[in-house]
């Protein structure tokens, strides 16, 4: 997952030390998910794939696996910091900008982006580039969020612990669209994807709830996004010390934005 700095208008800077937090607990809840669609699109050994905005390292990981020393795996990213420790053998890092940089050469079997094309501003370049990277036969997989369609922490708001945690939650959808991200751009996908001339597109969608991994990555995130949130009015830090501490109890039952997945192959 790619969220980049400040510095290029996003709001989870990955410099920040809970950014190896929040990519933990996101590998821990959603890598299952996009690992189950690449061997469904049988991604083998010998193959090339492009991991557009990796953010963490496992994604990449477990690519370079499944295409072993035949294959090779090339992982982008405006802020390539947490995945450049993996370079080497079958996996190469690169520090590159999808929107504004034409697609790296040589054609892939697959390329794939999870949770980065919903902080893109042009998403419709980086979509174009992504798409014309393909080789005949290759497959695009977009995994991206979509707050709009469940945009509650507390999907059971029974109390004033979850009346918060909402609260603080909407307070961060705010400050994602400040900064250009769409909030309903995951239910999108399977229709562009049809609409780029992609062919056998499907799609699904995944949101954990009451995992302990959602605990973790609310608790990271929040800790990012605190100066914002005071410094727009959003929330007091107050309320922001009260809602770490209830959510430290484990008794909130959280939720996250589903994950839509969505894939197609070129003709």
């Amino acid at each position: 997952m790619a969220e980049r700095s400040m510095d290029h208008g996003y709001l989870l800077d990955n410099q920040q030390a809970e950014a190896g937090v929040r990519f933990n607990a996101l590998r821990e809840l959603f890598d299952p998910v996009t690992f189950r669609h690449v061997d469904q699109l049988a991604i083998a050994a010998g193959m090339r794939c492009w991991e557009v905005g990796a953010g963490g390292p496992s994604v990449p990981l477990g690519l370079a696996e499944r295409v072993g020393p035949a294959g090779g795996v090339l992982v982008t990213d405006i802020d390539v910091s947490w995945t450049r420790d993996i370079a080497g053998g079958v996996i190469e890092v690169l520090r590159h900008d999808v929107a504004a940089e034409p697609p790296p050469p040589g054609g892939f079997d697959l390329v794939h982006a999870r949770l980065v094309l919903v902080h893109v501003a042009d998403r419709t370049a980086a979509l174009r580039q992504m798409i014309q990277a393909l080789r005949p036969g290759g497959w695009l997989l977009l995994e991206d969020a979509d707050p709009g369609l469940q945009p509650l922490l507390c999907p059971d708001e029974s109390g004033p612990e979850q009346q918060l945690a909402n609260r603080l939650r909407s307070g961060f959808r705010t400050l994602m669209a400040s900064r250009g991200a769409d909030l309903a751009y995951g239910r999108t996908l399977p229709r562009l994807l049809r609409e780029a001339g992609l062919n056998d597109v499907q799609a699904d969608a995944y949101f954990p709830i009451t995992s302990p991994a959602c605990a973790v990555l609310e608790a990271a995130t929040v800790r990012q996004i605190r100066r914002s949130l005071v410094a727009e009015g959003l929330a007091t830090d107050e309320e922001i010390d009260r809602h770490l501490a209830n959510v430290a109890t484990g008794r909130l039952d959280l939720a996250t934005a589903p994950m839509i997945s969505a894939w197609g192959r070129r003709p």
